[in-house]
């Protein structure tokens, strides 16, 4: 395998990895500050005993995506210096602001919230943990402009000079129409499966305490879990429309900016739609070996139109007509990817040096864009569906049976949308290539020439061992915590001026 497959590999396992634990820092941490906040309004018992229940998952999930991204951080040096050395001075100024200013705002506010209980005042100690969740959706932010840069680089243009590409709008960024509409997707996406944790832990638990003769702890217990079991499906079920919502959006801004991208999505090869024809949506999809063209199909009219510009009757692009344009447009040394014929500054300035690198196809891998596409949108639909039967079964007081059935359900509950998440960022990448920095960089070009398949195997696979580590950490401690069930605890009161604080030591 060539040393740009290797980084890609690499790149693309460690990037999967980190992003298990992402959504649900990003979500848990404000549901977790939601039931403080009524802990601190009602002072009803079991809101306290919920929220550090589910407030210690979050701090053991909090450090594995740590210790997991800052991977990701060497990935630039190490794999990807050329891409590194041509757009720095965009790409790294949100991950400098992620690193000194988001991260920095939520390490130091959750170390204050870990061990503020009986040192500062409630509701500095409540805002501690709400200003914690906002560092969180600030890294998101910081984090997603600068993929969105990587998908339609605006902002910069080309210095032939120093051969790099440099910033001209920071603001530009956090304007660009692919992080207006990534950024609520994900921010959503996180949400669904942070309630579909939280449903999971809860509804465990209530399905076990369906029994007769309850103590008095166990009914304080099942009121606490009912609870936080229908929370967390209210959240997956609003959370799964906002998906939806903003997965449309997505998917407009995707077709005017990357249109083969949505092409390889629906595995459409030839063009279809416009002249009071519709384009349809593929249900199913066989490809020919040689993957140039479909066998069979199973579609549904008017949806591609409707996804791709909110009309059912439009013309959407296939992918051999945008190869054949895209082609063209390189030839002339006037390329651009966007359907509408228009171009940002760093795409027209870069086109003559494109022109002279040459790149031949303009193809992602299509199986895969296909089928990441499909699993991403079947896992987030059956998240939605578990909430919503999580709800009837809930209803007029209802009680879950401990079965079979039951049980896996609440693993699916957290397990589908966390993998939808997953496949949806798989799709989000794959989809763009054969570019690093859509209609600019291609992959290639990026990965650090003096990087050979061999030093990219060892680091892999040294990775390899230690993710594999961290995830049997990982686990047993999720396990072990989510199985004990909610602690108990005692009203915290503030010690005394004199006290000798315990975690000095």
């Amino acid at each position: 395998m060539s040393p740009e497959t290797l980084a890609r590999w690499q790149f693309g396992i460690t990037t999967v990895y980190h992003w298990f634990f992402v959504p649900v820092t990003i979500a848990l941490s404000l549901l977790v500050a939601v039931m403080q906040t009524i802990w601190f309004r009602s002072g009803e018992e079991k809101f306290l005993r919920l929220t550090k229940f589910f407030g210690k998952l979050f701090l053991i999930n909090f450090a594995m995506g740590v210790v997991t991204g800052i991977v990701q951080e060497f990935q630039f040096g190490m794999n990807w210096s050329e891409y590194s050395r041509f757009v720095g001075d965009i790409f790294g100024a949100p991950l400098a602001f992620e690193a000194l200013l988001a991260f920095f705002m939520e390490s130091t506010f959750l170390g204050l919230w870990i061990f503020g209980w009986d040192k500062l005042p409630k509701k500095i100690h409540l805002a501690t943990i709400w200003l914690a969740a906002i560092g969180t959706m600030l890294s998101a932010i910081f984090i997603l402009a600068a993929n969105s840069f990587m998908q339609n680089p605006v902002g910069a243009t080309y210095t032939a000079a120093t051969d790099r590409a440099e910033m001209t709008d920071f603001l530009a960024l956090f304007t660009n129409p692919v992080f207006l509409a990534t950024f609520p997707h994900t921010l959503a996406a996180s949400y669904l499966t942070a309630g579909g944790f939280i449903l999971a832990i809860a509804g465990y638990h209530l399905a076990k305490l369906n029994k007769a003769d309850l103590t008095e702890q166990e009914v304080k217990d099942a009121s606490a879990y009912r609870w936080a079991t229908k929370f967390g499906a209210w959240v997956m079920i609003v959370a799964g429309v906002l998906v939806i919502g903003t997965g449309d959006f997505q998917g407009k801004i995707m077709y005017q900016v990357q249109p083969m991208k949505m092409a390889a999505a629906e595995a459409l090869w030839e063009s279809a739609g416009g002249d009071g024809t519709s384009a349809p949506f593929s249900i199913l999809t066989i490809g020919s070996l040689d993957g140039t063209r479909p066998v069979f199909e199973i579609q549904v009219p008017f949806v591609l139109g409707m996804l791709a510009k909110g009309d059912p009757f439009a013309r959407i692009e296939g992918i051999n007509n945008l190869q054949e344009k895209y082609t063209e447009a390189l030839a002339s040394g006037q390329f651009n990817l966007r359907i509408d014929g228009q171009t940002n500054a760093l795409q027209k300035a870069y086109a003559e040096k494109l022109k002279a690198i040459g790149i031949d196809d303009f193809t992602p891998n299509i199986p895969v864009s296909y089928w990441t596409f499909r699993i991403m949108m079947g896992l987030g639909f059956l998240g939605m569906a578990i909430g919503l039967y999580t709800l009837w079964v809930l209803r007029k007081g209802g009680k879950p049976r401990d079965t079979k059935l039951w049980r896996a359900l609440m693993f699916a509950a957290v397990l589908s949308p966390l993998f939808a998440n997953s496949f949806g960022w798989i799709f989000t990448e794959m989809g763009r290539q054969p570019w690093i920095v859509a209609g600019v960089m291609p992959t290639v070009n990026g990965v650090s020439p003096g990087v050979t398949g061999v030093e990219v195997i060892l680091s892999m696979s040294l990775f390899t061992l230690i993710y594999g580590a961290l995830a049997v950490v990982e686990v047993w401690l999720m396990a072990k915590y989510a199985k004990a069930g909610l602690p108990d605890v005692a009203e915290p009161s503030i010690k005394g001026e004199d006290e000798v604080l315990s975690f000095a030591y």
